[in-house]
């Protein structure tokens, strides 16, 4: 912004001097023509200082926001002046791009442009010595410790939007939905944290998640696993418990399967919609390197079509999501990250709903809750539903997944009913009865 300097100047008035008259007519000419001289000179005079105060407040007001915006880029790493300085320029992210490609996996040849180096976004707070900080933290609180109260572990993390939902019923869902994560951790000991405010106005959409699983792992030192799960995820085997002992060398574990991600290189070969990851130093730094590829901008569409490049069975014309940076980041820097992450496939930690609630009626004769696979899937996840903005996938009709929503909701709270001496009608059903 450009500030004109203003220069005031003052011209001079004519004067008369009194005549030779002794009436008093000529001294009243000149008192009036000094009372307007007088009179010119204050009005300029307040004019100068008042133009003055104007500049002043501005500049003042200027330097502050600048200073303010300074801040913000600095410590609360707003992407806005980052933008606007990138506005037309190659992406520049380090330790995600670099301008050689990886040997041998040309992924910039496939891409067909490259990506640059540049320190772009990280969540807040800035952390390097989480370990060392939370081990002492454990040892002044001992009595905090999951081991000593026997509470779990885990600590599960979810949210939805701040307002209401445009389908007038999405409401509903949200509301069974956030019920039926709360059954299953009051079963099963696990705190429990529902997020609907805006935390960090650069990550929207998928990325949610990642400054509020950040934010879950600051303000609990004492849980040893962050668990996040999608609003429209339910758990559908109540006894199901997680097999944590199977991860003690691992700090983040997914839904997916090794030869999609890492050999076909496949946008479905994992899911974000439900993960654990470790309460660490080391996930502190996955989620910065993560993040980096999401804040909101122009970036964000230029990075999206990097991955669809990069990644087989992705969209086209699909911006930068947290899936898609996954596997590039695990691809990309493999002896980063690829040992710590664990693709779990022997139950279903996220079960894609058009695959399981056919097959509802035939478990429930079969089986009986605990085994989280097939024969009673731990999660069911209605993944492009989109109950809340009515959006829903072009795939399946919003009644479809209206219907089965209530059947998958209605198969775990029968779980529930049971231990009160109740029972479901039927999976299409809410009404129920003593057993």
């Amino acid at each position: 912004m450009y500030y004109h300097k203003i220069e005031l100047k003052m011209r001079s008035l004519p004067t008369s001097t009194p005549g030779p008259s002794c009436s008093g007519s000529g001294i009243w000419v000149g008192d009036r023509k000094k009372k307007i001289l007088q009179n010119w000179l204050h009005v300029l005079t307040g004019g100068f200082i008042a133009g003055l105060l104007c500049w002043g407040i501005i500049r003042t007001f200027e330097s502050g926001l600048l200073s303010r915006l300074s801040i913000e880029a600095d410590n609360k790493d707003s992407s806005t002046a980052l933008h606007k300085k990138l506005a037309g320029s190659p992406i520049d992210i380090p330790g995600l791009f670099s301008e050689t490609p990886d040997s041998g996996n040309g992924f910039y040849e496939k891409a067909g442009f490259k990506l640059h180096v540049n320190n772009s976004y990280r969540l807040r707070p800035q952390i390097s010595d989480w370990d060392d900080q939370r081990r002492r933290w454990l040892s002044k609180n001992p009595h905090k410790k999951a081991t000593t109260t026997g509470k779990s572990p885990l600590f599960l993390v979810s949210s939805s939007q701040p307002r209401p939902c445009e389908n007038p019923m999405g409401d509903h869902f949200l509301l069974k939905a956030i019920k039926n994560k709360m059954d299953y951790c009051r079963l099963h000991g696990i705190d429990i944290f529902y997020n609907m405010a805006q935390l960090d106005p650069a990550m929207v959409s998928f990325w949610v998640k990642l400054p509020l699983v950040r934010a879950a792992m600051v303000a609990h030192p004492e849980a040893e696993w962050i668990w996040w799960m999608d609003s429209d995820a339910l758990f559908t085997d109540m006894a199901f418990e997680l097999p944590l002992d199977k991860y003690t060398n691992y700090n983040l574990v997914v839904h997916g399967w090794e030869n999609l991600v890492f050999e076909k290189k496949s946008w479905v070969g994992l899911n974000m919609g439900v993960f654990l990851i470790r309460n660490c130093q080391w996930s502190l730094d996955l989620l910065d390197a993560w993040a980096a590829m999401g804040a909101t901008g122009p970036l964000k569409i230029q990075i999206g079509k990097f991955l669809t490049s990069f990644l087989s069975e992705r969209p086209e014309n699909f911006e930068a999501d947290d899936q898609g940076a996954l596997i590039y980041l695990l691809n990309a820097e493999k002896e980063r990250w690829r040992s710590k992450v664990y693709l779990e496939s022997s139950y279903y930690l996220h079960g894609y709903w058009v695959k399981l609630v056919d097959k509802y009626e035939e478990m429930i004769r079969k089986y009986h809750p605990g085994y989280g696979d097939e024969r009673w899937p731990f999660v069911t996840h209605f993944v492009g539903c989109e109950l809340c903005s009515g959006e829903t996938n072009a795939q399946y009709s919003a009644e479809k997944c209206r219907k089965n929503v209530e059947r998958a909701f209605n198969l775990a709270d029968d779980q529930i009913l049971q231990i009160y001496g109740f029972h479901h009608q039927s999976l299409q059903s809410s009404d129920a009865f003593y057993i």
